[in-house]
C-alpha cells in the first residue's frame, strides 16, 4: 500500500519541558533544535527529531501497571547501558529494572525509557504499547507506507488506553504524521480503523489510532 503520510515528530508531554529536554540533551549530546515557551526539541545524528510539549494537565505514569500506563517509551542506544545509566542517574533519573538487554529508567518528567547497547544506524527507537502489537503495526504501515525504524510494537496485557483530551486518562505522547494530501490521508487513516477526535485546525486534524493513542495528521 502506498504512503499517504511520513512520520515527522515523536512528541512526549510534560510539565516542565526544558528540565525534561536539557536532560536528554544532557543525556545524549545531541542537538537541541527547538526550544520555546511550548516545545523542546532534540535531533539525533541520523536526522530523527522528538520533542516534548508542555502540557500542564500532564500525569505522570507509573510504569508497569496500568493505572497510570506508559504508552509509549524511548530506547536509547549510546554505547555501554551501564555507564550511560550512572551518567542518566547524576543528570535526575530514577532507576526501575535491571535485566538483561536493558536498564529501564525514568526521566524527569515520569517517562520511563530504555538504554540499550548501541546501534549506529538506529541511535534511538520508540516502543508504543498496544492490545495488539501486530494490528497496530499494520495500521502505520498502511499510514506510511511501511513502518519506521525507529517505530516499535509491544503488546501489553490489560491495555488501557487513553482518553484524549480527558486529563483523567491523558495521552503520554504521540506522533505527528505529514501529509501532502489531508482529504487523501484523513480517507486512509479511517479506512484503516483510525476514529476523528473532532480536533484541529485547517491545516491538521487529530485522530485516534485503533489502540487509542492521538496522533495528528499535518498538511
Amino acid at each position: 500500500m502506498d504512503a499517504v503520510a511520513r512520520l515527522d515528530l515523536v512528541i512526549f508531554d510534560a510539565v516542565d519541558i526544558d528540565a525534561v529536554g536539557a536532560f536528554y540533551a544532557g543525556l545524549t549530546g545531541w542537538d537541541v533544535v527547538r526550544q520555546d515557551a511550548d516545545r523542546f526539541g532534540i535531533r539525533d545524528p541520523s536526522g530523527q527529531e522528538f520533542e516534548f510539549q508542555r502540557a500542564p494537565d500532564h500525569v505522570q505514569p507509573r510504569w508497569p501497571g496500568q493505572d497510570r500506563p506508559q504508552q509509549f517509551h524511548l530506547d536509547l542506544r549510546l554505547g555501554d547501558p551501564r555507564a550511560t545509566a550512572e551518567r542518566a542517574i547524576r543528570l535526575g533519573a530514577r532507576l526501575l529494572a535491571d535485566v538483561p538487554g536493558a536498564i529501564t529508567l525514568v526521566d524527569p518528567a515520569g517517562h520511563p525509557f530504555d538504554l540499550c547497547a548501541a546501534d549506529t544506524t538506529v541511535p534511538f527507537t520508540v516502543t508504543v504499547d498496544a492490545p495488539d502489537a501486530g494490528a497496530l503495526a499494520s495500521f502505520y504501515a498502511g499510514l506510511l507506507g511501511e513502518v519506521p525504524a525507529i517505530l516499535r510494537f509491544q503488546q501489553v496485557t490489560g491495555y488501557q488506553a487513553p482518553r484524549w483530551p480527558d486529563p483523567a486518562h491523558p495521552q503520554q505522547a504521540h506522533l505527528d504524521l505529514l501529509t501532502t494530501d489531508l482529504a487523501v490521508a484523513q480517507a486512509r487513516a479511517i479506512a484503516l480503523g483510525a476514529r476523528s477526535l473532532d480536533a484541529g485546525a485547517e491545516h491538521f486534524k487529530v485522530f485516534a489510532d485503533p489502540a487509542g493513542h492521538p496522533f495528528c495528521l499535518i498538511h
